[in-house]
Parts: C-alpha cells; structure tokens; sequence
C-alpha cells in the first residue's frame, strides 16, 4: 500500500508525461504481479464496488477526531473531496494526540482510535505494509459484513495508515478516483516495462477481465483478459481538426463520413454469441437487445466499429430501410435523434418492451476490425471499408447501416457540407485517410474530427458552487438562466471554459456578491453575463426550462453585456424547434 500511495501521489503532482510514464514504468517493474493487476484495472475504469455508504465515513471520522458536524461539512465544502477531508482531518487528529502524548496526555486509543497507535498494527489488528492487492479485496468482501464490521475495519486501516494512504484508501472507498492518468499512458508503461508493443498491450487489457482472479502474467499474455470470445478492440479515435484544411493535401486522398452524435460500440459475433462494448470498455450486451437479429446474417468472427444511435419514428413506423450500402453521401434511411434520446436506456438495469418501443435504435457501420477471425486493423481503410460494404449489404438488417461517404469534389465544397451537418443529426464531419490503417487510441495525422460551430446562447450567472481537485477553495461550477418574462429561470450548469485569472476573478464576485447559502451552493446578484456554447438541445421534462443541453461550457464572459442582454426562454425553444428532435 506504501508503494501504492507513493505512485498516486507521484502521478497526481507531475505534470509531465515522461514523469508519469517512469513512475509508471517503475512500478510495473517492481511491485508485486497482484498489485499490478490492480493499477491496470485501477486506471483502465475497473473500480471495485463501493460497499461502504459515504455518511457512515462521515460519522466514523467525526467520532474519531470529535468534530462538530457544522465544521466537518464547512472542512468537506473548503476541500472538496470527501476522502481527502477525512485524510486531512485524521492527519490533525494523528498530530493532536502525539503532542499531547509528550506531555502525558492520554494516548490516542483513549481519543477513540482503535489500537491506538497511529502506525504498525493496532491491537494485533492490520499493518499499512499489507499490499494494495489486499485492501481492494478486502473492502470487496465487506459488503457482506455488518456495519459494526465495515467501521472496526475501516477505522483500523485508518490508524495503521499515514494521511497519503488514508487519502487513496478513502478514494476505494467513495469511488471517486480521478488522477490525470489515461488508459493510453498505462498501456505505455506497461509496453517499456514489459518489451511488448503498446497496441498489443492495448488489446490484451481489454475486455471483461476480473482483478481479484486474474494472474498478471496471464493478462499480459493474452490468456487472462477475459473471454476471448467477448473481448474487443481498443477504439482508434481521433484530434480536432485546428488547421486549415489545405493543410491536409490533396482531397482525393480523405474519406469524409459524418460524425453522429451516440455511443461509440462495437459489434462482435465470436462463437455462437453476439456482443455490444461501448468504447468505455463496458459490456453493454443486454441494454441493445434489437442486435441479435443481426447474428443470424453476421458473418461469425467479424467485428464491427460503429455508433449506437437512437432512431426517429420514420423506422420504427416501418419505412424502408435500403440496401445497407451507401451511395456517396446519400441519406440514412432514418432520422437520427440526438444522444439524449439514448440516456433513458443507458441509465436502466432492465430495458422493457416501453423503452424498446419508445426509443428504438440502430447500429451505423464506420469501420471492419475482425473479418472471419482474423485481424483487419493493419490493412488500408480502403479495403477494410469495401469489405464493410459487402458486409453490412449481405445482413440486410433495417438496423444496420453503413455510415455514408461524402463526396469531397474540393475543400470548399466539404465545408459547405458541413453546414448543414445538423440537418443530418451529425455533430460534424470525419475525416479518414484513405490508405490509413486502424491504430490505437487518439493519434494525429490521419483521422480527424471537423465538428459544427457549437450552438450558443446568452446568459446570466445565479449560483455557484466550490470545484474540486486543485479549484476545491474556488467557487468554480455555475449555474445559469435565460429571461422568462420578469423571472430568471435556470437552464444550464457549466465547469469550464475559463481562464485561470477569469476563475479568480468571478470567485472573487461570488463571495463579495452571494445573496444566500444552501449548503455549498451561493446565490449570487445576477450581474455577469457570459455565452454559454453548447453542441446540441433536446426536450426535458426534469428540467424547469423544459430543455437540456449537450456538452454545455462557457465560451466567453461577455463582458461588454449587462443582465438587461441576455437571451430568452422564448429563445431557447426557437432552438428546441430548429435544432432539438
């Protein structure tokens, strides 16, 4: 766990790559194979269960260090994260009662904890030297021990810890790791720790694989990641686009697709089974039971890159469907809605037939990874692509499309194309290399993503709310309304888009400006004016606006504007009627 502790705290503090990638490297060289398996999990999005309630963490560190409730949560809303409060809290805890133990003070088992010295093993109890490995399964087992249990264990983990591994034990427990570390940096340490190349590293991790069961050697190999009937390709993504499109060269050498707005999957049929991944690497089999039909036609050993959209009623009417191969730039034969139209799905454990009737979905075909068992991402985009073609043309599935090619007679006529991307249901363009082959996470150079100029909107600031992380002391996350008449009415929340000095600067307004405080939320005077941009807008009936945004952020402070500029409800619903499905 020490070595652990020192690995987050090294990677939470760099900010440089290469120091990532050594500490990293370092740690995969060097720490135990159960460990290892569970940092690869750790920062590849498998996080173990949460099986303690957050409150009783509360009430546990409050009986320990004696604290008020009042100042407890006034510590949690300066911080901002509840692992780190209580790590910090035990921390001053752990210094109070050393320095009253010189002066014969009583000792910290009489302050309450258990054990009572702050390191080794507290009453024969755990020691903070027992590997990562260790605690991750043991707070997995906890979910089947009282309460009593969870909090003799819990607190003696706490007493035999120094604050940096309270903090990442706290961090199991909430489930709230966020650390600067992409999956994409883990695969590369694993590949210079290990000599084998980070693409096959990449795909060996994917999949349904279970730390707590799983040998590192066995993973590395290839034997460990799951199922290998299950198991899928990591997703080649791509850069925004920055530059001028000349830049790119020739026109004739780019494959132009749009880039629709849904859940990046792929399709496997392996064996006798067919499977649904999204690119978070989750299983998502059961919650698209509509793909099934497709394994009837689907060749076995073909896997296939795509996006799950949500449907418009002209398919689930019965409109015809088309061939499945796509004339150049030719229209899908269905209207597809916006991502929010998915998110009643998502969200469920059980899909019953009202969601399957109420939002349909369908599959749009980018790209053929697997063909007949074997590996396609090393050949040309150009061949992948017409194999694709006969594939999704011999399903014949009204589900199952192939995601049409824009012709690109020149750069202007492309650009004029992408204007009318949102009469499509498109988020923008794709552009693909035509002789690139498919690599492993974001690279630049030969696909990029050309989306649409976001849509935007003026708007007042009326609450704000302390962030997290390195801005858990500043009032960072806003909320913001539109005109109704003479009320203000709230339509959007927003974490991002200004600058550090532009933060400090609205903090210092929030606190000199707050008209009221419910908990960490600050009404303000609503007197700043900022343009809110945002990709799209759908119906809501959770919201009091009526609406929801997609991807809301600040564009700009618009500093030249006054409450009496900003734009209307009336406003936003001309958008709904334009823009919204």
């Amino acid at each position: 766990m020490r070595r652990f502790a020192d690995l987050a705290v090294k990677l939470g503090t760099s900010t440089k790559t290469n120091d990532k990638l050594e500490a990293l490297e370092d740690y995969f060289t060097d720490a135990e194979d159960a460990d290892k398996v569970w940092v690869i999990a750790l920062f590849s999005g498998r996080r173990p269960k949460r099986t303690v309630n957050t409150t009783l963490l509360w009430e546990w560190c409050r009986e320990l260090t004696g604290l008020p409730s009042w100042l407890f949560e006034e510590s949690y809303h300066t911080v901002g994260d509840l692992a780190e409060t209580i790590a910090l809290l035990l921390k001053a805890g752990h210094a109070e009662a050393g320095h009253a133990e010189a002066g014969h003070a009583p000792k910290t088992e009489e302050r309450g904890w258990p054990g009572g010295e702050g390191r080794g093993r507290p009453g024969g109890g755990l020691d903070s030297g027992e590997t990562l490995a260790y605690y991750l399964e043991r707070l997995a087992a906890l979910g089947k021990e009282t309460e009593e249990g969870k909090k003799a264990f819990v607190q003696q983990c706490w007493a035999s810890m120094d604050s940096d591994e309270r903090f990442v034990f706290n961090k199991f427990i909430t489930g709230g790791w966020r650390i600067g570390i992409s999956q994409q940096t883990v695969v590369n340490a694993l590949a210079r720790a290990t000599g084998v190349e980070s693409s096959v590293i990449a795909h060996r991790i994917s999949g349904d694989w279970d730390p707590a069961t799983t040998p590192y050697e066995a993973l590395l190999s290839g034997e460990g990641g799951g199922s290998e009937l299950s198991r899928p390709y990591p997703f080649y993504l791509a850069y925004a686009l920055e530059e001028e499109l000349s830049a790119l060269g020739e026109p004739a050498a780019w494959q132009a697709e749009w880039k629709w707005d849904g859940i990046r999957g792929q399709l496997i049929h392996r064996g006798d089974a067919l499977f649904v991944w999204s690119r978070g690497e989750e299983l998502i089999t059961e919650k698209f039971p509509e793909y099934q039909g497709f394994k009837e036609r689907l060749p076995v050993g073909t896997v296939l890159d795509g996006e799950i959209i949500g449907l418009g009623p002209a398919v689930a009417g019965g409109r015809g469907a088309g061939s499945g191969t796509a004339e150049a730039g030719r229209a899908l034969p269905f209207t597809v809605l916006p991502f929010a139209a998915l998110q009643t799905r998502i969200g469920r454990k059980n899909v019953t037939k009202k969601y399957l009737s109420e939002v349909p979905v369908g599959f749009i075909a980018y790209d053929l990874l697997e063909y007949g068992g074997e590996d396609w991402r090393g050949r040309p985009l150009l061949e992948r692509r017409a194999q694709l073609e006969a594939v999704v043309a011999a399903v014949g599935h009204p589900l199952l499309q192939l995601s049409p090619v824009i012709p690109i007679d020149s750069w202007e006529a492309l650009a004029a194309a992408r204007g009318g991307a949102r009469d499509h249901g498109s988020e923008g363009i794709m552009l693909k290399r035509k002789d690139s082959i498919y690599q492993v996470g974001r690279k630049r150079g030969d696909w990029w993503k050309w989306k649409i100029d976001p849509l935007v909107i003026d708007a007042v600031l009326v609450y704000a709310q302390k962030g997290h992380g390195r801005r858990s002391n500043l009032y960072t996350d806003y909320t913001f309304s539109v005109r109704s008449g003479d009320q203000l009415v709230t339509f959007a929340k927003a974490y991002s888009g200004l600058t550090d000095k532009e933060l400090a600067e609205v903090d210092a307004f929030v606190k000199k400006n707050s008209l009221e405080k419910f908990g960490p939320v600050r009404t303000v005077k609503p007197e700043l004016v900022f343009e809110i941009a945002f990709e799209g807008i759908a119906a809501s009936s959770r919201h009091k606006s009526g609406v929801a945004l997609r991807f809301p952020r600040i564009n700009r402070w618009r500093r030249d504007k006054t409450p009496a500029d900003i734009d209307t409800l009336d406003a936003l619903k001309k958008m709904l009627e334009l823009y919204g499905k």
